[in-house]
C-alpha cells in the first residue's frame, strides 16, 4: 500500500536505524549500538587505552567538584548528549549519565574525567545491548531502589527503577526525587511510587 502511495524502495528487514543495530534470531531481537560506541571511543582517542571496570567511581563526589571550569564546555555537552542516547540500549549507564547531565551548565575537569571514564568502560564491552526475547510472557516485574540524601548539595535522594516484561527489559530510569525525604524508608516509598506509576 505504501509503495502505491509513495515512491519508495523496500530495503528488506531492518538491520540498522539511527545508530541502533538490530540482530534477529530464534531467541528474539538483540539491540545494540556497537558502531556508535566505537565512534565515541575513536573520537575520544581511547582506541588503545585500557578499559575501566565500572562506568562511575563508587562514592564519587562530583556534586562538590572544585576543579577548573572547562574551557570547551561544548565538548562536554556533546559527549554527555551522546551518552544519553547510548543509554537507550545500555541500562547500566543510566545512573552515571544522570549524574553527569546535572553539570551541563558549568562542567568542571572532574566531570569531564568522569564522562571519559564511561567511554573507557564502554571500550571493554562495546557489543553489549538488550535482548527482547521471543519467549517472554506478558508478566511485568519491577525493581526499584533509592539512595537516601544522595545529592550532597540539595540532600535529595535519587530513585532508580527497572522493569521487565517476562525476561525482556522494557523500561528503566534514574532520577533525582522532587522533594527531600526525611528518612531512608520515605525515600524508598517515593521510589516505589514512581515505579508503580510507570507500571
Amino acid at each position: 500500500y505504501l509503495s502505491d502511495c509513495f515512491h519508495m524502495k523496500d530495503l528488506g528487514p531492518l538491520k540498522y536505524f539511527v545508530g541502533i543495530e538490530l540482530a534477529r534470531s530464534k531467541d528474539g531481537i538483540f539491540l545494540n549500538q556497537r558502531k556508535y560506541i566505537l565512534d565515541i571511543i575513536s573520537e575520544a582517542g581511547f582506541l588503545g587505552a585500557k578499559p575501566a571496570s565500572t562506568p562511575i567511581e563508587q562514592n564519587h563526589n562530583l556534586g562538590r567538584a572544585e576543579g577548573a571550569v572547562l574551557a570547551d564546555v561544548e565538548q562536554y555537552r556533546r559527549l554527555v548528549g551522546r551518552l544519553v542516547y547510548l543509554a537507550v540500549t545500555r541500562p547500566a549507564l543510566s545512573y552515571a549519565v544522570h549524574i553527569l547531565s546535572q553539570f551541563l551548565k558549568e562542567p568542571r575537569t572532574e566531570h569531564m574525567e568522569a564522562a571519559l571514564r564511561i567511554v573507557l568502560y564502554l571500550k571493554g564491552c562495546p557489543g553489549q545491548g538488550i535482548l527482547l526475547r521471543s519467549d517472554s510472557d506478558l508478566s511485568l516485574t519491577a525493581w526499584c531502589d533509592s539512595d537516601y540524601a544522595g545529592c550532597p548539595l540539595t540532600r535529595r535522594s535519587i530513585s532508580g527503577w527497572f522493569i521487565l516484561m517476562g525476561n525482556s527489559p522494557m523500561s528503566w530510569k534514574t532520577k533525582k526525587q522532587h522533594t527531600v525525604s526525611r528518612s531512608s524508608p520515605e525515600a524508598e516509598y517515593r521510589s516505589m511510587a514512581s515505579v508503580v506509576c510507570e507500571l
